[in-house]
C-alpha cells in the first residue's frame, strides 16, 4: 500500500493529476478481490492492477474520464457476454471506485 501513495505523491506533487481505481465489490467469479488498486497517469501509464483484459479496458475508459473532469465516480463491470448470455471471461460483476488527486497531493472532491 505505501508504493500506492508514493506514486500518488511523486505524480501530484509534479502538479499533475491521478486517477485511482478501487474494487469495492466483488460478485461472482471475478479476477480481482476486493482491494485491488490501480493508477492512471496524464502520460498513459498505469499502476498497478485490478484485473486486466475486458475489466481493464473498461477502467481505463473512466479513468481517462476522471483525468479530464477530476470527478471521480462508481462502475459497475459486468463479465458475462451480453449476445451469448455465457460468462465472458470469468462471469462476475465488479464495482470500482475511480477518484481524482489533483496536484498539490489532495484528493479532489466531487
Amino acid at each position: 500500500m505505501e508504493k500506492y501513495f508514493q506514486q500518488i505523491v511523486a505524480h501530484t506533487e509534479r502538479g499533475e493529476r491521478v486517477a485511482s481505481a478501487v474494487v469495492v465489490s466483488s460478485r461472482g467469479s471475478t479476477p480481482q478481490d476486493v482491494g485491488a488498486r490501480m493508477l492512471f497517469f496524464a502520460d498513459g501509464t498505469t499502476w498497478g492492477t485490478v484485473g486486466g483484459g475486458c475489466v481493464e479496458a473498461d477502467v481505463r475508459a473512466e479513468a481517462r474520464r476522471v483525468l479530464a473532469d477530476g470527478k471521480g465516480r462508481a462502475i459497475s463491470v459486468e463479465l458475462v457476454d451480453d449476445v451469448r448470455g455465457e460468462g465472458d471471461v470469468c462471469g462476475g460483476t465488479l464495482e470500482v471506485l475511480l477518484e481524482s488527486w489533483d496536484g498539490g497531493g489532495t484528493r479532489a472532491v466531487g
